[in-house]
């Protein structure tokens, strides 16, 4: 089983995360973070990390957004890696619980 980054993280890729993960499985792109699957060790430290709540379970994905585990496996083995905590988005509060989000992914 795996963590997954959902949708709340695009435009707002806040990387508390990253800095507890113990197999540095994150990857970074221009606005959204994922989780690489085969990396992931179901440790859930990531989960409470995340201040705009986008880190799940895979079991435990909101309904709607199930595609958001294929775009993490997809997306990690084409980002890098990402190991260190940074800023998050200059807009990030605003964009924090905007529904519909994915369109505004950067790959």
């Amino acid at each position: 089983m795996t963590f997954v980054v959902s949708e709340n993280c695009i435009k707002c890729k806040h990387t508390d995360c990253v800095e507890v993960c113990p197999v540095d499985c994150f990857y970074e792109g221009p606005n959204f973070l994922v989780i690489h699957p085969d990396e992931c060790i179901d440790c859930a430290l990531c989960e409470p990390e995340c201040p705009v709540e986008a880190i799940f379970s895979e079991d435990e994905l909101p309904e709607g957004q199930e595609v958001f585990l294929e775009l993490n496996a997809e997306l990690a083995e084409e980002w890098p890696n990402i190991t260190e905590m940074k800023p998050a988005l200059p807009d990030a509060e605003d964009w924090n619980n905007v529904p519909g989000k994915l369109e505004h992914l950067e790959k």
